[in-house]
């Protein structure tokens, strides 16, 4: 791969793929269009690392559980438990303690839950890419790709990783993603200008984008963080995570609650000097009463049990949140935008009618299963027995770059999922 560094069109202190041809790119990668071997994928994963993001830092259990008292009602709470400790009122003092103690345990044990629901789901949305290794096309988990590997795209998929196309047919591609525009981006295999902006460089698959139509394959140029999506990626994680309405408001409201209780307290202690005979030691005392009565003990507790409640009625509707005061804020939500495929679909294609002129024939089945049949004005059509049919079945198996498998009793595409529709 020294060539690849060695390449005299850079962009920045990296090789300007989009603008060198096809063939110089699969040179410099020492790659061909046969794809890489097991052994040199070995090597090179081993240099590049796994093609995936680089998950943020997670803070351990107990800082996860420290976290849960950074609030500024739960440090007069403790404040006031730490005095009332002092003046030996054990009993308010331990009332007060337990309480901050079941909002924690509540809060910590509820965003241990959700941590642990949305890994699953990450391990069970990793999708796989058509990947050309050994002079044999495999269907492989995308972490597995490395700089120099050959990709197969089809309609429906993801692209896998920054990708310089040498095989474009009628290919579109969404890159709302990275340029926001809404329109797909026509591809080709000719490299462009040296200084074309992202939406420009037609010869170029970037990841995480979307396959809206044709095919096309190409060599994997960038994984991880080196790729655009990562890129960007980077440059999120130094922003500012915001608070939501609730906790703001509940910040508000411990400041004025404070400032109120210290104003009142001190105006305890001046008019019992000024127009009352007592000691000091006994307005302070009174003034600590007066704060600690003023405290509202119950409330984290409250507001914790409430959003946990929330919160289990939308795991109930197969929603999961990850932080308790998140609830409050979904309330005030009015769009979702969400990826369509494979998460509101199957990302599935099935053949329910088949139209000839004369005739419409009806299919039943669902999804890649190799099960269902033929219907005609609610009557079975016997396997072989219309040829016309069988004609134009055996016509869409001809016109087919796809294939389907079964895995663990489920059936899966490999390829174009129309394609996939018409072999089952």
């Amino acid at each position: 791969m020294n060539s690849a560094q060695n390449s005299n069109v850079r962009e920045g202190n990296l090789p300007a793929w989009h603008a060198l041809p096809a063939k110089k790119v699969l040179e410099d990668l020492d790659s061909s269009t046969s794809g890489l071997t097991t052994d040199e994928v070995t090597r090179r994963r081993q240099q590049h690392g796994p093609n995936r993001l680089p998950a943020p830092a997670r803070p351990s259990r107990f800082i996860q559980f420290l976290n849960q008292f950074n609030n500024v009602l739960i440090y007069v709470l403790l404040c006031a438990a730490v005095v009332t400790a002092l003046l030996s009122d054990w009993v308010d003092a331990v009332v007060i303690i337990g309480v901050v103690l079941i909002n924690a345990v509540i809060g910590f044990i509820q965003e241990g839950k959700a941590e642990k629901a949305v890994d699953a789901i990450r391990k069970i949305l990793s999708y796989e890419a058509l990947v050309l290794r050994d002079s044999s096309k495999l269907s492989l988990p995308v972490e597995d790709l490395v700089p120099g590997d050959v990709v197969f795209l089809n309609s429906g998929d993801k692209v896998p990783a920054d990708l310089r196309l040498f095989q474009s047919k009628d290919l579109r591609i969404e890159e709302a993603l990275l340029t926001g525009e809404s329109v797909p981006a026509d591809k080709s295999t000719e490299p462009v200008n040296i200084e074309a902006s992202l939406g420009d460089r037609s010869c170029m698959a970037f990841s995480g984008t979307m396959i809206s139509f044709g095919q096309g394959s190409g060599v994997v140029v960038a994984t991880g963080e080196s790729t655009e999506l990562g890129k960007v990626s980077a440059m999120l994680a130094g922003v500012e995570t915001l608070k939501t309405r609730l906790t703001q408001r509940m910040d508000e409201f411990s400041k004025w609650l404070t400032g109120a209780i210290l104003i009142l307290a001190l105006c305890t202690v001046v008019f019992g000097l000024a127009l009352r005979d007592y000691s000091f030691t006994e307005l302070f005392f009174a003034s600590v009463a007066l704060a600690v009565a003023a405290i509202p003990e119950g409330l984290p507790a409250i507001i914790t049990i409430t959003l946990a409640l929330g919160v289990q009625r939308m795991a109930r509707k197969k929603a999961i949140i990850r932080r308790l005061p998140a609830v409050e804020t979904l309330g005030s939500v009015t769009v979702i935008c969400s990826d369509k495929t494979g998460t509101l679909t199957r990302n599935e294609m099935t053949v329910t009618t088949v139209l000839r002129a004369d005739q419409a024939y009806y299919v039943d089945g669902a999804g890649y299963q190799p099960q269902g049949s033929f219907h005609v004005d609610g009557n079975k059509v016997e396997e072989g027995k219309d040829e016309l049919l069988l004609e134009l079945a055996r016509a869409g198996l001809l016109c087919n770059d796809g294939s389907i498998s079964e895995k663990d009793g489920n059936w899966s595409v490999q390829g174009d999922p129309t394609d996939g529709a018409l072999i089952t």
